[in-house]
């Protein structure tokens, strides 16, 4: 990070939350944000994820861009590929502020921002004119005041699903009331029955991944796991923000919503470990939780995933954040020899017996 970088960085957090949030997207489409243009790629970083290609596999996590405004300059971020949203099929303006929380201390972030965002339609025009490039996908969710939330989703797919390379359910927000009720083995079947249906009319077959909460018991996560082997989803994403509070020291640590950030990383990461070995490793996973270096991206992938996202360090390490992680995980495996295909899977065991 360059000084003009690191300086903007401090600025940016001396305003509340989620001005600074929606200063660093303007800042973004003005470009005034430094980009390495095209992604970082090489022999070793090229991987494909359920039929999707991918220049590396680090991404960005859904909840940044919500609505597409920036989804060009992302593109040349350096990322392996995006994800956008969450949207749902009509705007809401989501909880009441403030709702967005630093916890400078424990590298850490409290949201409850209730899938805010513009709607499946616009945010579909948006993505709809965005340059060739690296795959963006789409986080799908339901609108608070819907009488069925479940159908909710397909409907954001038959909306949104042409515009986006991939579709992620989400079911595991913790700021929409009773949403994770959806994990339920039966009530999870029948909404991906659905999406799944809604998804194979479109011209073109977009992957459908799952997004799974990091507060799941083990049996939780072989029922989830069965299901979505049952229910042919293409990747499961694991984990979305915690509701725990263990080994915060911020004053803020009491705020209600779904934590992300450093402290999450153990527990998602035993998750991602569980639910490689829940599917024998036949169902692409996504690591994401609490990533804020190329070592915590690596343990990922020895962990079960097939690809890594990061959201929250970039609030505390800005996007330099991607090239560094990205560059360092190409050197370790020239260094050592191995593919991407070698590391993954191969510390599950460490992680199930933490």
């Amino acid at each position: 990070m360059n000084l003009i970088e690191k300086l903007g960085l401090t600025a940016l957090h001396k305003l509340d939350p989620e001005r600074a949030h929606n200063l660093s997207i303007q800042a973004l489409r003005l470009g005034l944000v430094p980009l390495p243009g095209s992604p970082i790629t090489s022999d070793r970083l090229r991987t494909r994820l359920a039929g999707l290609d991918l220049p590396n596999p680090v991404g960005l996590a859904a909840g940044y861009d919500k609505n597409g405004k920036a989804v060009a300059p992302l593109m040349r971020a350096g990322f392996g590929f995006l994800e956008l949203g969450a949207a749902t099929p009509r705007p809401q303006p989501g909880n009441p502020k403030p709702r967005l929380f630093r916890l400078e201390d424990d590298a850490a972030i409290i949201n409850r921002f209730g899938f805010n965002n513009d709607g499946a339609q616009i945010i579909a025009s948006r993505m709809a004119t965005r340059p060739a490039g690296i795959p963006v996908g789409l986080n799908i969710g339901a609108n608070k005041d819907s009488s069925d939330r479940a159908a909710d989703f397909a409907e954001v797919v038959r909306i949104a699903g042409g515009s986006a390379d991939f579709l992620t359910v989400n079911v595991s927000s913790p700021n929409t009331e009773r949403l994770r009720d959806l994990q339920g083995p039966q009530a999870l079947a029948a909404l991906l029955r659905d999406v799944i249906k809604a998804r194979d009319t479109l011209s073109i077959r977009r992957p459908v991944f799952l997004k799974i909460a990091p507060d799941l018991t083990d049996g939780e996560i072989a029922d989830i796991a069965a299901v979505a082997l049952e229910g042919g989803v293409d990747g499961i994403i694991a984990t979305n923000t915690t509701l725990s509070r263990d080994g915060l020291s911020s004053h803020q640590g009491s705020e209600a919503g779904g934590m992300s950030g450093r402290p999450l990383f153990d527990r998602a990461t035993v998750v991602l470990a569980a639910l490689y070995q829940a599917t024998g490793g036949t169902v692409p996973l996504i690591g994401v939780g609490g990533i804020s270096s190329a070592e915590d991206a690596w343990q990922k992938i020895r962990a079960g995933a097939s690809a890594v996202q990061i959201y929250s360090a970039l609030i505390y390490k800005g996007f330099p954040l991607v090239s560094q992680i990205v560059e360092e995980i190409d050197q370790r495996l020239s260094g050592r020899g191995m593919t991407l295909t070698d590391l993954r899977g191969s510390g599950v065991s460490d992680w199930l017996h933490r």
